[in-house]
Formats: structure tokens, sequence, C-alpha cells
């Protein structure tokens, strides 16, 4: 013979929700029929373990769709009302059923189910505020990197691509004529990418400052103090290989970049950008290197006020003011080799981590056509 479980209920504007004391229910069975709920299941409840059934005829008419949710120690059934409301009771039965009881845990009185209605309304909307202003700076600020992008690449590849055409027309004259045909346009691109230390500090992108600031520090440098107060520098050879290596490097990051705000990856662009950066990074430095040290011996010969040497103290003011190049010279030498080794570790370990994820995805296809070129060879 059937037993009845102990049943628990409570409900909502829109809901009735039961709770069945049933541990380890089995082939469960809930369903609405003309009103009425069956349950039938097999499980241990109050009387041990036993088949245990019951039946609930609703005060108002509710929908045939019942969902049930069955855990280890009850089992949970939610019903619908058809019409919202509140129900002063659950069935019609004047008296209530003696295994039916009231939910305490999740009891609501009808002004507090209202409230928590309204808790859950501003709770929704201010999510759904939320969530429109956080797409509404997700797309303003992908707008803004795509363009910032798009803009550094076109005009690194102008550099890169009239560069190039002109050493090939032109040959090796190019090399001296470079700052005067292409300085106008580096110096644009360099002033733009001020912009990418001010992404990184304020979170649009999710860079470390400090490299970023040493790299936009370290190539405006170059560029305004030592090209741009050196007249002998423009004419150098130099100048040529710095602004080659700058855009041939900013030509694949750029893009690269720019297919980042779509989510997108291209594999070539990809191997590109992680592998043509490696020996082009190294020889940027040491060209700028090379040229900071030469702009550095440049500047203070200029400083050397020979015109003013006198015969009794010739020596005395040449030889300090050797002394004083020389210290300048060191302390400068020392900053810039600190500055490199920490560009390096940064970058080569960021470099690094890319290509051993690289190299295990490598392996993992290469044992995977070996196994079948191994099965279709059987």
């Amino acid at each position: 013979m059937a037993l009845t479980p102990l049943v628990y209920w409570a409900q909502r504007h829109e809901e009735i929700y039961l709770r069945v004391e049933l541990t380890d229910a089995q082939n469960i069975d809930v369903h609405v029929d003309e009103n009425v709920l069956h349950f039938s299941a097999q499980g241990h409840g109050a009387k041990g373990q036993n088949e245990y059934k019951f039946s609930l005829e609703f005060l108002l008419p509710v929908k045939p769709q019942v969902s049930y949710k069955s855990t280890q120690r009850q089992v949970n059934i939610t019903v619908h009302k058809i019409q919202r409301g509140w129900w002063e009771k659950l069935t019609v039965q004047e008296r209530k059923p003696v295994f039916l009881a009231p939910d305490f845990d999740r009891w609501l009185d009808e002004s507090d189910a209202e409230m928590e209605i309204r808790e859950k309304e501003e709770k929704r909307n201010r999510l759904k505020a939320s969530r429109q202003k956080e797409e509404g700076f997700v797309s303003l600020k992908t707008v803004f990197l795509i363009v910032y992008n798009l803009v550094q690449f076109l005009g690194f590849s102008w550099i890169f691509v009239n560069m190039t055409v002109r050493l090939f027309i032109i040959g090796r004259d190019s090399l001296y004529d470079t700052f005067h045909t292409i300085s106008d346009v580096m110096f644009f691109c360099q002033i733009l990418a001020s912009v990418e230390v001010l992404n990184a500090a304020f979170g649009v992108v999710k860079t470390g400052v400090i490299p970023t600031l040493i790299q936009m520090v370290g190539r405006n440098f170059i560029l305004f103090i030592i090209f741009g107060s050196l007249e002998e520098m423009h004419h150098k050879p130099v100048v040529f290989f710095v602004f080659y290596l700058w855009s041939a490097i900013e030509i694949f990051r750029y893009p690269f970049y720019m297919l980042g705000c779509f989510n997108t990856e291209w594999k070539t662009l990809t191997w590109l950008r992680y592998t043509v950066w490696m020996p082009l990074y190294p020889l940027g430095v040491l060209a700028e290197g090379r040229l900071f040290l030469r702009g550095a011996v440049q500047a203070k010969i200029h400083s050397f006020p020979l015109t003013h040497i006198h015969s009794s103290f010739t020596y005395i003011y040449f030889h300090s003011h050797i002394h004083t190049f020389f210290f300048h010279i060191h302390i400068l030498s020392l900053s810039y080799s600190f500055i490199l080794i920490f560009i390096f570790r940064y970058f080569y370990s960021h470099v690094y981590t890319y290509l051993t994820h690289t190299l295990q995805y490598c392996a993992l296809l290469y044992m995977y056509f070996n196994v079948h070129i191994y099965k279709f060879s059987l």
C-alpha cells in the first residue's frame, strides 16, 4: 500500500512551491490532470523505504506544465498559476490535508512577496542599465582602438613602402636624405603613439604601463632630441636603418591588435608578429643604441667652447671638459644598458610563453596525424 510523504508549500503571485520530504527519490512521476497534482515516487520517507503518493486539488486553475528537481534529501516541485494573484489557501478542501504544512523557509506574506517582486525588478533594471552602459563603453572603446591601430598601420606602412621604393629607385643616395623625406610622418606616428601609454594607464588595453612608457620615451627621445636638435644627424645612414626597422616592426603589430578588437586571429599574421619581431627588435635596439651614443658624442663635441681656449688655461680647461664628456657618456651608456635588459626580459618572456603554447599545439597535431597515418597503413 502506498504511503503519503510530508509536503510543505509556499506561494508567490505567479508560482506554487512544493517540497516533498523524500530521500533518494526514484521513479518520480509528477503531473497535473484537471487541476489536480498527482505525485508518486520510490524513496525513503517518514515510514522508511517505500512507495509514496499524494494528490492535491488546487484552489484555482494552474498550468498543466510542472517542473521538479530531485535532490538527495527532497523533491522540489514548481507549479505555475494561470492567473496572477494571491491565494487564501492551497486546496479546495475546507480542511487542510494532514500531510500538508507551510514551508516556512520560503513562506512570505502577500506584502512581503510584492516587496520581493519590486526588489527583483529593481535589481533586473540595474543590471540591464549597467549592461547597456558597459556595452556602450565597450563599443566606443573598440571603435577607438580600431581607428587608432588603423591610422598607425597606414602611417608606418607609408613609411615602409616609401623607404623601400626609394631604396630600389635611388639606391644608396636614399640613405642620406631619409630624415627630410620621412620625418614628418614619423613625427606624427610617434606623437600619436603616446596614446598607448594612456591606454595602458587607464585600463583601455591590458598591457603594462612601464614597458610601454619606456618604449615611447626611448623612441621620442631619439626622434625629437637627437634627430630634432642635431642637424649633423639628418644625413646619417643610421637614420634610415632606425626608421626602417621601426616601421617593419609596426606594420605587423598594429594590424594584429586591430584584428584583436574583432576577437579574430589570423594565424599567418600572428606568426609574423611574433617571429619577425624577434630578429628586428634587437637590430632596432642596437641601431638606437649606436644612434644614442653617436648623438651624445656630437652634442658634447659641439658643447666644447674651443674658441675661448687661451694658452695658459688650455690644458686644464680642455682636460676638465674631456673628463666631463666621458663621465656623461658612461652614465648614458649604463642607463641605456639597464633599460635594454629590462625590455629584453619582459618582451622575450612574453614571446617565450606564446611560442611554448604554439609548439605544444604543433606537437599535438603531429601526434594526431602520425596516429592516423599509422592506422591507414594497417
